[in-house]
Formats: structure tokens, C-alpha cells, sequence
């Protein structure tokens, strides 16, 4: 009986090791079931580039696409384009009127875009583009930046100066007949103009820089 477990006990020590034998020497370990599990052996090592390889170079051009940024004060960076009183109504209508109502008196969504002129210096203020903007053409990038709000950026350059003209004029800040271009938006003169306090501190300044940055 002791004979017969010493040579089970041999059978299955040989075994073993013969697995180890052929996986060290190279032939794939396999599973209970006879699935190759795979190379042991060592992976080779693919070099890292000497620095880091991130996109391609930026040209004026192409940034210009992205920079829509507008100087307030001036206007400096509208685009071309010319829109009137009445092509805003109808785009307004078309666009705007279900978050911020008819006449932009207040929507669902919105409260009103019309009034309040005056109203900053008292305990009481109304907050609109007529009541609050210091420079017209703010009116005109942050409507291009984030309206409509289920479609930003989406209206064309004709269309924002439309809806530009449209609401000063409900605020009573151009005729009727008025019409918004570059130019003329820049020359609107807002009620809130002297109603801000510059600020002039050293860290509200940046300039570009694309190389040895400070």
C-alpha cells in the first residue's frame, strides 16, 4: 500500500515538473481546459519619443476662428455684418421669445431684457442690457457666445446685430429705423456708461505669450 502512494506521489512530482520544464522552455502554459495562456518570456519595450508629441502648430488663421473676443469699450473685434430693428423682431420671435418672452418683457426661463434705466443707483435695481451694460457692444458677444440658450453660437453675425438692435430699441436707446453694424453699435451710448469703478490692479493685466513667459 506505502509502495503504491510513493509511486503516485512520484508520478505526480514528475509531473509537475515537467510542466515547469516546458514553460521554461518555451512552449505556452496551458489551462485545465487546453486554452493557451500566453508567452511567459519578456515583452519587448517600445522607446518614448525625447519629447512629448501634442498636436501641431497654430497658425493666425486658424485662430482667428476661435477668437471671438471683443473689446468692449470700442467694439474692437465685431464682425462684419449689419442688422436692423425690424430683422431682429422677427429673428427674436423666430428664436428668443420662448425662454424670454414676448417684447422681452420675461419668460419662463428668463426675467426681463427691458427697463430698470436708472434704477443701478437705487435700492430697487432692474437688471437689463439697458440698465446694466456700460458698452453696447456687450450685448452683442455675450448674445453671440451663449444664445440661443439650447444653441449657442449658432446665429449668424446679421442675426446678433438684429436682435442687438431690437432690444436697445425696447429699451428706448435707438429709433425704430435703427441699424447695427460694427460702427454704429460702438457709438451707442449706454446709460450705465460711468456706473463702474475701473480696476487697475497689477493682476487684471495679461499679455500673449507663447515662449519664455514671466
Amino acid at each position: 500500500m506505502r509502495s503504491a502512494k510513493r509511486k503516485l506521489i512520484l508520478v505526480l512530482i514528475t509531473s509537475a515538473l515537467w510542466g515547469c520544464a516546458e514553460m521554461g522552455g518555451g512552449m505556452a502554459a496551458k489551462s485545465a481546459g487546453g486554452i493557451p495562456l500566453g508567452s511567459t518570456g519578456p515583452h519587448a519595450v517600445q522607446p518614448l519619443p525625447d519629447k512629448p508629441r501634442f498636436g501641431q502648430p497654430m497658425g493666425e488663421a486658424e485662430l482667428a476662428a476661435w477668437n471671438i473676443d471683443i473689446r468692449t469699450p470700442d467694439g474692437r473685434g465685431l464682425p462684419a455684418g449689419r442688422g436692423s430693428v425690424a430683422e431682429g423682431k422677427k429673428v427674436y420671435e423666430a428664436k428668443c421669445v420662448a425662454c424670454h418672452g414676448a417684447d422681452a418683457k420675461g419668460g419662463p426661463m428668463y426675467g426681463t431684457m427691458v427697463g430698470g434705466i436708472g434704477s443701478f443707483i437705487t435700492n430697487t435695481r432692474v437688471l437689463t442690457p439697458g440698465s446694466m451694460y456700460p458698452y453696447a457692444p456687450i450685448l452683442f458677444d455675450y448674445i453671440r457666445r451663449a444664445m440661443p440658450m439650447d444653441r449657442p453660437q449658432t446665429l449668424s453675425a446679421d442675426e446678433v446685430y438684429a436682435v442687438s438692435a431690437y432690444l436697445l430699441n425696447l429699451n428706448g436707446l435707438v429709433p425704430g429705423d435703427a441699424v447695427m453694424d460694427a460702427a454704429r453699435l460702438a457709438q451707442v451710448q449706454m446709460p450705465n456708461r460711468n456706473g463702474f469703478l475701473l480696476d487697475d490692479r497689477p493682476d487684471t493685466k495679461s499679455l500673449r505669450c507663447m515662449s519664455n513667459c514671466r
